[in-house]
């Protein structure tokens, strides 16, 4: 080739390589140009609710961009994963995953009609111990006089958990079989109406979200009876852990975080994990979720998905030693 048309021919290289560049570019910063759904599996005033709207409302802030919620309850939050697999891949829909969703649900559910490839994790937003909690009518004020009560009412009582095959199921599961109780579950959908029923005394206890339940045992609604997490809870600084009391292996926490499709182009998501990592980084939003009894971890990207593999499969093995299998 001449060395004018090898010139030429590395000109027009270059401008496509500047062109591409700009169009890589542009394609990140166009997000959001349009409204954008976070998706959230469970109901209105849920912990997972709350959360998200806690970010929506400082994503819209910060990116100038609409952000709403919508809540697609069902199925541990399957029927919100394939709402937003039906939308198109382009970052303006997001799924409010749920650690009991992602990790548990692949092992739980034999026709799950999603994978966890095919969501990309973006942000561990915030984790939480639960709390086991009772009816004042009960009259248990801790957990000796909680086992007494289940004693009298062995194969009579019941305990609720915000959905079945998540930690708050597991954990009723696992303490009934410490006890031997015979006590029947009573499964909800979502936090929200679990704790419903719980202040209304339908069901006397359960394992359930710090964020829904500190508020009625500050009320006076609700008894705090433990909490599962490592350490106390600042919220419920006198409430014991299970460890304390004998029961170390059903220390457990529950976390929620945002998922972006696997489709979406990755300058696209890229965009999306910037301006969430900034969000969540805000003074003003960690002070709100923290609030709300909330931990906010510093866990994004690459190490978020590392974790939620690991997790994965710890959850698989508690399914299969219970032998638990979710309901399509």
């Amino acid at each position: 080739m001449p060395h004018s048309n090898r010139r030429a021919a590395l000109a027009l290289t270059l401008l496509a390589t500047a062109a591409g560049l700009t169009g890589f570019s542009a394609h990140a910063q166009a997000w959001p140009s349009k409204p954008v759904t976070l998706t959230v599996g469970s109901a209105a005033g849920s912990a997972p609710d709350i959360y998200a709207r806690v970010i929506a409302e400082q994503l819209q802030r910060q990116t100038g961009g609409v952000f709403v919620v919508d809540n697609k309850p069902g199925a541990n939050g399957n029927l919100a994963a394939e709402t937003v697999l039906r939308t198109a891949a382009d970052g303006h829909t997001l799924l409010i995953g749920t650690q009991s969703q992602m990790t548990i649900n692949p092992s739980a559910y034999s026709n799950l009609r999603w994978k966890a490839s095919d969501f990309r994790p973006l942000v561990k937003g915030v984790e939480s111990p639960m709390v086991l909690v009772t009816h004042p009518t009960v009259g248990a004020k801790n957990f000796a006089e909680l086992k007494s009560w289940i004693a009298r009412h062995k194969g009579q009582a019941q305990y609720a958990s915000f959905s079945p095959g998540t930690p708050s199921h597991f954990l009723g599961y696992q303490l009934n079989e410490r006890l031997q109780a015979d006590m029947v579950h009573i499964p909800y959908k979502g936090s929200s109406p679990q704790v419903t029923d719980l202040m209304a005394g339908q069901v006397p206890l359960g394992f359930t979200q710090m964020a829904v339940a500190v508020p009625q045992i500050q009320a006076g609604k609700l008894v705090p009876i433990a909490v599962t997490g490592a350490q106390r809870a600042s919220a419920l600084a006198q409430v014991p852990t299970l460890a304390e009391l004998g029961l170390g292996d059903l220390t457990a926490s529950v976390w929620f975080g945002v998922f972006a499709p696997a489709g979406v182009p990755r300058p696209v998501s890229d965009a999306i994990l910037s301006a969430l990592r900034k969000a969540h980084s805000e003074a003003a939003v960690r002070a709100k979720l923290e609030a709300q009894s909330f931990e906010v971890p510093d866990e994004s990207g690459a190490a978020f998905e590392k974790n939620l593999a690991a997790e994965t499969a710890k959850w698989a093995r508690v399914v299969k030693a219970t032998g638990f299998r979710a309901n399509d």
